[in-house]
């Protein structure tokens, strides 16, 4: 407390005295009564006048900091042997039930399998295994704190990232307890298969295999490659300790149009143990079409490159990237031009789309000259002010024309436009938003514009390439951008008009845990309808197979979840109730499951990443070990710490309370004997 604060409670206290004793005490005859009332005078001003000084104190607050014992268990089916359930299971509850360990650590249970979940509920039926997607959340949740994560698994990893790689915090002690067997096994296998979902008729396509060995002696097998039931591939090969890995690729010749199943296939080795990963088996889609899209620019810039490689991503595209003063036979192949920045120079393309009805694409910026631009297209008029602007993105969550459920632009980096009034003159639906400085506006950033049968898109700013770098950074790939440019290249693309019915799928599912159908649906008005009723109807008739599923809303639109089928072709029906409108198509789904491929543990792996991250590894019949070795690390000893906060005295409603208190009991006295 400061020495200003110390005089004036001193001054407040002399004061209240005198005041009390001239009132009471002073030239009057003394009894008790007056030296009550005197004291409780006293008490009331004293404290009246430290609620206006209003000193100050330090609080002082100690607590003990424990360190973090997180307990993840892998729940994936490929745990489903006897030993490996067990083992989890009895690991999870040992540590849960140890009470030394409750009171040195806060104990969070997780399990994973393609993602991380606060949970100790173990099923074991989990179709993928993402360890490094359980230690990325662990990393996030528990970053900067001091804490021991004991990793329950066999190590094996059938999705993401390499989880020895990722870069974990340094205060993160891995402990893995490796569960399942520990046996290395003499093993030959189809380690990967490269191969494009899309195949164009007439054409070959190349297919890449990776064979693999784990032994300690050289062994030979036959490679083959069979479409359809027809072999077309057969080479021997030959593996050893020191050269045991091969990658081929045969051509394969696209001769009819339609799924094609691609089986390869590794004649076992003597006293192999695991035959399940000498066979797999993919789809190659054969068709006949192919959408060419032109990217104009008089430009160089990253959007363009950005631009390609993301369309391309769907192999059912063909990007090439043209001056403005291209040649008509270029012209006459385009299906979609995608104009960037259009110019003056831009007038031979605007003439050729106008004459020709070709859907269009195009992203404004910095160096678009929109006096040009006003007058070379009817759809769109923008007020050109010389100024540009960062403008962040919105979304419309009505957005009807195709489903953009899963494109979410939260958090993403500001494109550059210009600013300006903005009209767009035809019929048009918002996809994205248009927010400045904080302020959402009503202009959009991405409009789609369908007229009479034209289609056309407009984006008002220049820079989606971050968009794309943001996606990979928030999901580690690019899927969802590139998802979301290929269904709106597909909508310019089509000739056919706005379906009230769209559905969305995979032709081929690797395993029927991916196995997913979307579909929306939309009212006579073309507003998405949350209130219809969905089916899907799906049959498989080489199994005599028939169901009806319920489709769920999700946000804006309905989904499917067919993750409980069997491997097979299937054939599917989307019907709305009480209306006469359906769409239709098929799928297949591979006999695949990533989680059979391995026996064995992957300790050295585990062995690993605990010395990188400082800490050990351990076996099941060690739990006690394990347990022993947490209580005894001086790193994970809790931490008492203090705080110390100033506290005013006016914070104190006691003291409030005495106040009035004090002034009452004066008033009750004084006028229950009549000296008032």
């Amino acid at each position: 407390m400061q020495t200003t604060t110390v005089l004036l409670i001193v001054i407040a206290a002399l004061v209240s005295f005198a005041l009390a004793w001239y009132q009471y005490i002073f030239r009057k005859k003394r009894s008790k009564l007056l030296f009550a009332l005197a004291a409780l005078r006293f008490c009331f001003l004293f404290s009246l006048c430290l609620l206006l000084i209003a000193p100050q104190f330090k609080k002082l607050t100690t607590y003990e900091e424990k360190s973090n014992l997180v307990i993840a268990v892998d729940n994936s089916s490929s745990l489903q042997t006897v030993n490996g359930e067990k083992d989890a299971t009895d690991a999870l509850f040992a540590l849960l039930e140890s009470e030394a360990l409750q009171e040195k650590f806060v104990v969070r249970p997780y399990t994973f399998a393609s993602s991380l979940e606060a949970s100790d509920s173990l099923d074991f039926t989990a179709v993928k295994t993402d360890i490094s997607a359980g230690l990325d959340g662990i990393n996030e949740i528990y970053r900067g704190t001091n804490t021991a994560v004991v990793l329950v698994t066999d190590g094996n990893q059938t999705l993401g990232r390499d989880y020895e790689y990722i870069g974990l915090d340094d205060k993160l002690r891995i402990y893995p307890l490796v569960v399942g067997d520990t046996t290395r096994y003499e093993d030959i296998r189809i380690s990967k298969i490269n191969a494009n979902k899309y195949a164009f008729l007439d054409n070959q396509f190349p297919i890449e295999i990776a064979v693999s060995y784990a032994g300690e002696r050289t062994v030979r097998s036959n490679l083959r490659v069979s479409m359809d039931g027809q072999q077309l591939f057969n080479e021997a090969i030959s593996l050893s300790t020191n050269e045991n890995s091969v990658i081929r690729s045969p051509l394969l010749k696209a001769n009819k149009v339609g799924l094609k199943n691609i089986r390869v296939s590794l004649e076992p080795i003597s006293g192999e143990k695991n035959t399940l990963n000498n066979s797999r088996t993919i789809a190659v889609e054969v068709i006949d079409e192919k959408t060419n899209i032109s990217i104009v620019s008089a430009i160089k810039h990253p959007d363009i490159g950005m631009l390609k490689k993301s369309i391309e991503s769907n192999e059912q595209r063909s990007v090439r990237i043209i001056a403005p003063n291209a040649t008509s036979k270029i012209l006459q192949e385009t299906d979609v031009f995608l104009l960037y920045q259009p110019t003056v120079a831009f007038q031979n393309i605007y003439d050729f789309v106008q004459s020709k009805g070709v859907s269009t694409f195009t992203i404004t910026g910095s160096q678009t000259d929109w006096n040009f631009l006003n007058k070379a297209q009817s759809s769109v008029i923008k007020e050109d002010l010389g100024q540009t602007e960062e403008l962040f993105a919105t979304q419309n969550e009505g957005f009807s024309f195709f489903d953009t459920n899963d494109f979410k632009v939260d958090g993403y980096p500001p494109l550059l436009g210009g600013l300006g009034d903005l009209i767009i003159t035809k019929p048009f639906e918002t996809l994205l938003y248009q927010k400045i400085k904080g302020i959402a506006l009503n202009d959009p950033l991405l409009a789609v514009i369908e007229d009479a049968g034209s289609k056309s898109a407009f984006l008002f700013g220049e820079n989606s390439w971050k968009w794309r770098v943001e996606t990979y950074r928030n999901q580690k790939n690019f899927k969802n951008f590139d998802d979301t440019m290929d269904k709106l290249i597909r909508f310019l693309s089509d000739a056919q008009p706005k379906s009230r019915l769209d559905i969305s799928y995979e032709s081929v599912y690797e395993g029927a845990g991916n196995a997913l159908i979307n579909a929306s649906y939309f009212d006579k008005a073309y507003v998405f309808d949350p209130n219809a009723k969905l089916a899907l109807r799906l049959n498989n008739a080489a199994a005599n197979f028939k169901r009806e599923i319920p489709m769920l809303l999700s946000g804006t639109s309905y989904k499917a979840d067919l993750s409980d089928l069997q491997a097979g072709d299937y054939t599917f029906t989307v019907v709305v109730e009480g209306e006469n409108i359906s769409k239709s198509g098929r799928f297949k789904i591979l006999d695949f499951d990533l989680e059979k491929q391995l026996l064995s543990s992957n300790y050295l792996k585990l062995e690993r990443l605990a010395k990188a991250q400082n800490g050990s590894i351990f076996y099941p019949s060690q739990k006690e070990t394990l347990v022993e070795t947490l209580l005894n690390d001086n790193r994970f000893i809790p931490i008492q710490k203090s705080t110390q906060n100033v506290v005013s005295l006016i914070d104190f409603r006691w003291l409030l309370g005495l106040t009035v208190l004090f002034a009452a009991v004066e008033w009750f006295i004084r006028k229950y004997n009549g000296l008032i």
